[in-house]
C-alpha cells in the first residue's frame, strides 16, 4: 500500500478495520503491527500514527491478549463471559483504530471517524457476541470451536485484504455489515425458538 489514498478507500479501511475489531481486536491489533515491522505494510505519510502498533512492547501485549482470547473463545461459558467484558472494549478499541486510520489534520472527519468505527465495533460485536451465545446453547464443544476457528481465519483473511487492497476495502466493510446484520437477526430467531420451547416462531 504505497502512495496517497483516497477518501474513499481511507473510509473503507477505517470501517473495515472497525468491524474486524468487532469480533477480534487484539487479532487486528497484532496482524497490523506484524505487517508494519516486517515492511509487509508501508504506510502512507498521514497513516503515520498506525506505527505504533509496531511497537515491540504493544505486539507482545496484543499477541498475549490474542491468545488469551484464541483460548477463551473455544469455551463455550467462557467464550460468552469474554464476549460481556468486551462490550465496552472492543468498541472502543474499534474507535480507536479508526481514528489512526484518518488524518489527523482533519480533526472533524477524525471525530467522524471516532463515533461511527466505534459504533460500527459495537455492532460486530453484538452480532458475533449474538450468534455465539446462540451457538453456545449446544451440549457438544465442537460446533462452537468450529465457529470461532472460523472467525479467526475470516478476520485474519479479511484484514490483510483489506490492508493489502485498500480499493477493496469498501467492499469489504460493506460485506462484513451485511454479515453482521445477518448474525443479528439468525441469533434473534434461534433463540427466541429456544426460550419458545420449541414452538413456531414468527
Amino acid at each position: 500500500m504505497t502512495g496517497q489514498l483516497s477518501i474513499a478507500e481511507i473510509l473503507g479501511l477505517a470501517a473495515s478495520v472497525s468491524l474486524l475489531s468487532g469480533w477480534r481486536l487484539y487479532l487486528c491489533v497484532l496482524a497490523t503491527g506484524l505487517a508494519m515491522h516486517f515492511d509487509l505494510l508501508p504506510l502512507p505519510e498521514h497513516l503515520a500514527a498506525l506505527k505504533v502498533l509496531a511497537s515491540p512492547w504493544v505486539m507482545g501485549a496484543a499477541g498475549l491478549a490474542a491468545v488469551v482470547e484464541f483460548l477463551a473463545d473455544k469455551i463455550a461459558w467462557l467464550d460468552s463471559a469474554w464476549d460481556t467484558l468486551h462490550t465496552v472494549i472492543r468498541p472502543l478499541g474499534g474507535a480507536l483504530l479508526a481514528l489512526a486510520v484518518i488524518d489527523p489534520a482533519d480533526p472533524a472527519t477524525q471525530a467522524i471517524a471516532f463515533i461511527l468505527g466505534g459504533g460500527a465495533s459495537l455492532l460486530a460485536h453484538g452480532g458475533k457476541a449474538s450468534a455465539r451465545a446462540a451457538v453456545n446453547t449446544s451440549p457438544e464443544p465442537f460446533s462452537n470451536m468450529a465457529v470461532s476457528t472460523a472467525e479467526d481465519i475470516l478476520t485474519g483473511g479479511l484484514l490483510v485484504l483489506a490492508y493489502a487492497y485498500p480499493v477493496v476495502a469498501g467492499g469489504v466493510a460493506l460485506m462484513l455489515l451485511a454479515l453482521t446484520i445477518w448474525l443479528l437477526l439468525l441469533a434473534r430467531k434461534v433463540l427466541k425458538r429456544l426460550f419458545a420451547g420449541g414452538r413456531p416462531v414468527p
